[in-house]
């Protein structure tokens, strides 16, 4: 597997607090990499300092060989990372077609081994949402409105894709819908990195996992690995 995103070092301040400490973890094209850990552990944080939107961030997050620590959100998006925040940030006044587009990105020679996002290819992986093109996002469900977020995500073309906590207060029919797609997007060769406070939802998509706890690296490796340990899953995990 081709390694696409490295943290190095990654510390985060917010004015005297301390919330990250050297967080260290790869990531692969075509696997799943997961962050687990409570509520509060240090995960969104995590995420954030990737997509550039924490000031206090230093250290080193590696994509394909760049450091992009410094760069703009903006930037980090074009050159190749998505992100699905867990308040999914939808255009409510916009329809479904609309949000989709805000998310379309122009060809960029780097991403020639992306998968090409189109609004027909979304509507593919979830269906749902092509019985929707018409409708104003903000009267849709909240499930609905996440298939979308990563549906609009996707319109990016990223080789790298963070989705910070997909399964959160969804239903289990919901969940196992946003669990198919994850796993199809592995199959599509991308680097997916999730992050999760359930091992359930963790349990059925991840290859590798990092478990987090106040902002610290607690364990990082195979999730099969992981599921051996009952020492580190009684500690730092939710059941």
């Amino acid at each position: 597997m081709a390694k696409l995103l490295r943290v190095e070092n990654l510390t985060a301040h917010l004015g005297a607090a301390q919330l990250l400490f050297d967080i260290d973890f790869e990531a692969n094209a075509g696997e799943v990499t997961v962050l687990v850990g409570r509520n509060g552990a240090g995960k969104s944080t995590i995420m954030k300092s990737i997509m550039g939107l924490i000031d206090g961030a230093r250290g080193v997050v590696e994509f394909d060989g760049r450091n992009v620590m410094g760069a703009t959100p903006h930037d980090i998006a074009r050159l190749g990372i998505g992100y699905v925040p867990e308040e999914r940030r939808i255009f409510t006044d916009l329809t479904v077609a609309e949000n989709l587009e805000v998310g379309r990105q122009p060809a960029r020679a780097n991403v020639a081994d992306a998968p090409r996002w189109s609004v027909d290819r979304v509507c593919q992986l979830f269906p749902k949402l092509a019985e929707m093109l018409d409708r104003p996002a903000g009267h849709m469900s909240g499930g609905e409105q996440q298939m979308l977020t990563i549906a609009r995500t996707l319109m990016g073309n990223p080789r790298v894709i963070l989705l910070d906590e997909p399964s959160e207060g969804l239903a289990p029919i919901v969940v196992q819908r946003i669990a198919e797609t994850v796993r199809e997007l592995k199959r599509e060769g991308l680097c997916v990195i999730l992050s999760e406070q359930n091992l359930h939802f963790a349990r059925a998509v991840a290859d590798r996992a990092v478990v987090i706890e106040r902002g610290m690296v607690r364990f990082a490796g195979s999730f099969a690995a992981l599921e051996a340990d009952e020492r580190i899953r009684s500690a730092y995990l939710t059941a």
